[in-house]
């Protein structure tokens, strides 16, 4: 776990990653909520990794993995605060921050979402999302069965380049492929926690938590679709999209997408004060 910015009494704000990045790629965030709250609340921005990441290490194979494995992280640093926290997330990261937040929705203050790779929504809306649910079960095949061959690298490129972009994979440095490199065996894992999540889309009803959606405008059509189902399915939600970007928003338009989380925070925020008051 990594924390970006540690103030005494900050309210905590948990930024959870998408699949193959690491705490990192919240470091900016972490400089837009310092800058917001210089002369308001301040934020203590903690940024967990997930299985698979150097920091945390391989997931342990004792059972078969599930998105609450990957949540229970999370959930167990929202437990150790002493007040409600900002939930942030991005694709993978997205989708263990719902989990996490049915776990413990009284103790979050707000979410934020980035195309949010909640697949199991694909799966329960029958024909309407049949063509995007059959677009992820094939990338998922397709990177599963490269690692089953022993063709990481392979796998690790129609990875990024689905989720990227044409030619995504080739434009990496060699540092940052060879990191996927290694890190792509816990893709299938991420994939199947994603679609066989047992959660029903009705409970998402239960999470009356201020919360922000967000896809780019070039969104691939599976988290595009998810992105604009779940205002209809959780009661304070909005969507808003992030004109030009992609799914990889939260890196390629870092400035635009850290504002719009950094402001909904910082809304949510005084509106609790002025309850509080």
């Amino acid at each position: 776990m990594t924390t970006l910015i540690d103030e005494h009494d900050a309210a905590p704000v948990i930024a959870l990653h998408c699949s193959g990045a690491g705490a990192n790629q919240w470091r900016q965030l972490g400089e837009t909520l310092g800058a917001l709250g210089a002369d308001e609340t301040r934020y203590t921005l903690i940024a967990p990794e997930h299985y698979g990441c150097d920091s945390v290490g391989p997931w342990s194979g004792e059972h078969a993995f599930t998105l609450a494995d990957e949540a229970a992280r999370t959930v167990e640093i929202i437990d150790r605060q002493r007040g409600k926290v900002h939930l942030v997330g991005h694709s993978y990261g997205g989708g263990v921050a719902l989990r996490a937040a049915l776990e413990r929705p009284h103790g979050i203050a707000s979410i934020t979402l980035y195309e949010p790779s909640a697949f199991h929504l694909l799966k329960r809306m029958g024909a309407r999302g049949a063509a995007e649910f059959a677009e992820i079960l094939a990338i998922a095949a397709r990177t599963a069965e490269g690692v089953v061959a022993g063709d990481l690298r392979g796998a690790a490129s129609s990875f990024v380049d689905y989720w990227s972009g044409r030619g995504a994979w080739s434009a990496l440095r060699p540092s940052v492929q060879a990191m996927l490199t290694r890190w792509v065996p816990k893709a299938p894992l991420d994939f199947r926690a994603l679609i066989h999540e047992p959660t029903p889309a009705s409970a998402y009803a239960n999470l009356r938590i201020p919360t922000l959606v967000m896809r780019g405008e070039h969104a691939p059509a599976p988290t595009r679709l998810i992105a604009e189902t779940l205002p209809d399915l959780m009661p304070g939600a909005k969507l808003i999209v992030v004109p030009e970007a992609g799914h990889m928003g939260p890196l390629t338009h870092a400035p635009a997408v850290n504002a719009a989380i950094a402001r909904h925070i910082a809304q949510c925020e005084a509106r609790a004060a002025s309850l509080a008051e």
